[in-house]
């Protein structure tokens, strides 16, 4: 199993920087004054398809042999991965076909369909979206871009942090939150790469807390039935993530429900920016463990900030 390096990150950057949006840190002195610890914030709800999934899909898109790039790529998803791989194949004249399920919001369908992508509707379940992607594939010889258990998307992902870090190399933590890994994998690839005395954190709900069991056990945990407002973080770890996840990263905190909403509203109030739940699992984590940061300067990777305006949490 070959793992990411920071050269690959970096080579990845080189590679994906015509494309992508640097995003900008911004920081925040009532929230700074609230925590009482310098907070900056990594805004990639200001990426494009409002996501830092760009980054990733890009990255696998470029990455592409000629005769890949003829027969297109697939993938299944239901959310940010889904619009990011449908955008950056049609912004490099490849055809993307993505898998979603029935259930998938209409805001999430219609974005994937804006960005050209052709779409399968599926039942509801991993099984189904597997099935029916391994079906597109048999018939079409796509590519499939898988949204985290793949290198080339991992090293995307990582990009975000090396932009953060040469805007703030003297940071003492960099938060990220998890799900199925690819961000935080990314992430801690990068920061331990370039300072291995920063601590990488990683930010998950309590409500689906199967990465925070993976690691402390040393067992791959799989994610039963998870139920939390962050919709983003729903899915397992696998063993490629886990792997990285075990190497880099130095702790996994859990935030409840209330933190996760409490801290989204915040953010929406003070900082003005709309960010959506997975991303304020990060300042969840401060939040909750003031006496770790008090004084400290932390990086956050807000990882995006797209929300149902028809179904906010608060």
């Amino acid at each position: 199993m070959k793992l990411p390096t920071i050269s690959d990150i970096m080579a990845a950057h080189g590679r994906i920087k015509p494309y992508i949006h640097n995003t900008p840190v911004l920081s925040s002195q009532q929230l700074n004054k609230m925590f009482e610890c310098e907070l900056y914030f990594k805004c990639e709800n200001f990426q494009r398809v409002g996501a830092f999934k760009f980054r990733g899909a890009t990255n696998a898109v470029l990455q592409l042999g000629e005769a890949e790039r003829k027969k297109g790529v697939v993938t299944h998803s239901s959310g940010n991965h889904a619009a990011a791989l449908a955008l950056a194949a049609s912004m490099n004249g490849v055809k993307a076909r993505i898998v979603m399920p029935e259930t998938a919001p209409v805001v999430k369908k219609n974005a994937v369909a804006d960005y050209g992508a052709e779409i399968t509707f599926c039942k509801p379940t991993l099984q189904a979206r597997e099935e029916s992607t391994r079906k597109i594939m048999e018939e079409t010889g796509a590519t499939l871009v898988h949204p985290y258990d793949n290198f080339n998307v991992i090293c995307g992902q990582g990009t975000a942090a090396l932009e953060l870090l040469s805007d703030k190399p003297d940071l003492d933590f960099v938060i990220a939150p998890v799900g199925g890994g690819g961000l935080m994998s990314g992430t801690s690839t990068c920061v331990k790469g370039i300072d291995s005395k920063i601590q990488v954190i990683g930010a998950e709900p309590l409500n689906a807390n199967d990465a925070w069991k993976s690691f402390n056990s040393g067992k791959l945990v799989p994610s039963v039935n998870p139920l939390t407002v962050a919709d983003g973080l729903l899915t397992s770890l696998s063993e490629l993530t886990f792997r990285i996840i075990q190497n880099n990263v130095d702790q996994i905190l859990t935030v409840s429900e209330e933190s996760i909403i409490s801290c989204m509203l915040l953010v929406w109030e003070r900082m003005k920016i709309i960010i959506e739940p997975s991303s304020a699992t990060v300042l969840a984590v401060i939040k909750e463990n003031p006496g770790i940061f008090r004084g400290k300067k932390a990086g956050l990777i807000i990882s995006g900030g797209n929300v149902d305006f028809r179904k906010l949490p608060f």
